[in-house]
């Protein structure tokens, strides 16, 4: 049985968060909830940073697109989860789980790759404030998108290629909310330890060569401030940590789910609901509650 001809299996059936259904309906009122406030935190960024002309600075640009890749992540996955939480039977059709995991990892990649070029975008503005207006015009900085963008896809054609194309005959159960390669190309029906290796190799090392990045340019520029005044390091280590603490809730998941081979781990579960469904939520608060641009923007556009 070699390529998705051979593949039997019509849908695939999630386990779900609990195995207790007393427990689904406080489940589904929560993540309701916390769905909620993912829309409303991350429109409420993308609408204040599009509307106040102060805030068109590529710092704020890249925040206002990292709110969008939250809104498009948190809706992968949420949205079934709750409808799951109401139902009897879990499932998803065989096409919707391809559609699931490629979109997840689209938006997971592109957010990763934002992550990253935020990263950069700090290491102008401190290290070389002089160049900064002219290497990081806005012209550049879409280009940097779409390119984040284009990698994304790339990455996510592969990873979807690289399930599609195994036998699936039979189980069809899935131990988690949402269908996600690791999960996935556990049911195939043939020997899948490359095929782990290849997604190890891909979604892995993005996450891993992508943090390993991301400190090391804050340590250039951790090394830079020591030359600045108070007030200047201040402001600074202000912008930067919002950065980082975002970065580790977002990468610190990815990189404990991709770099090693699919197994069955308790915390699978309980580390996937943190970086589908909670991180997404908490990347408008970080950045909004630490930052005075903001919160006075805030301010006034919902005074008006």
């Amino acid at each position: 049985m070699d390529g998705p001809n051979h593949t039997a299996v019509s849908h695939f059936v999630f386990l779900g968060l609990t195995d207790n259904r007393g427990l689904e309906p406080i489940f589904f009122v929560a993540f309701a909830i916390v769905y909620l406030l993912i829309l409303t935190g991350n429109l409420l960024l993308i609408v204040t940073v599009a509307a106040d002309r102060g805030l068109h600075t590529p710092m704020y640009f890249f925040l206002g697109n990292l709110s969008f890749i939250d809104v498009c992540h948190s809706s992968v996955t949420v949205p079934k989860m709750l409808l799951d939480f109401l139902s009897i039977q879990k499932t998803i059709s065989y096409g919707g789980c391809v559609a699931q995991l490629f979109f997840l990892h689209l938006c997971a990649c592109a957010e990763i790759f934002l992550l990253t070029v935020m990263a950069y975008d700090r290491y102008v503005a401190i290290c070389h404030p002089l160049q900064y207006l002219s290497l990081m015009t806005l012209k550049v900085c879409t280009c940097l998108v779409g390119a984040l963008w284009v990698g994304a896809m790339i990455h996510s054609l592969v990873q979807t290629m690289l399930t599609i194309r195994l036998p699936y005959c039979g189980p069809n159960t899935i131990d988690s909310f949402f269908c996600d390669v690791p999960t996935v190309i556990r049911l195939a029906c043939t020997e899948t330890y490359w095929t782990g290796v290849l997604v190890v190799s891909n979604s892995g090392m993005i996450s891993l060569v992508c943090f390993l990045a991301l400190v090391a340019s804050y340590v250039v520029i951790l090394v830079s401030l020591r030359t600045r005044s108070a007030e200047g390091r201040r402001k600074a280590l202000s912008t930067c940590a919002s950065h980082l603490l975002v970065v580790a809730l977002f990468l610190g998941p990815c990189i404990f789910i991709y770099t090693r081979p699919a197994g069955s781990f308790s915390m699978d579960k309980m580390v996937a609901v943190f970086y589908t469904a909670v991180t997404p939520g908490l990347n408008p608060i970080i950045y909004a509650l630490r930052n005075e641009e903001v919160k006075n923007s805030m301010r006034k556009w919902i005074s008006k």
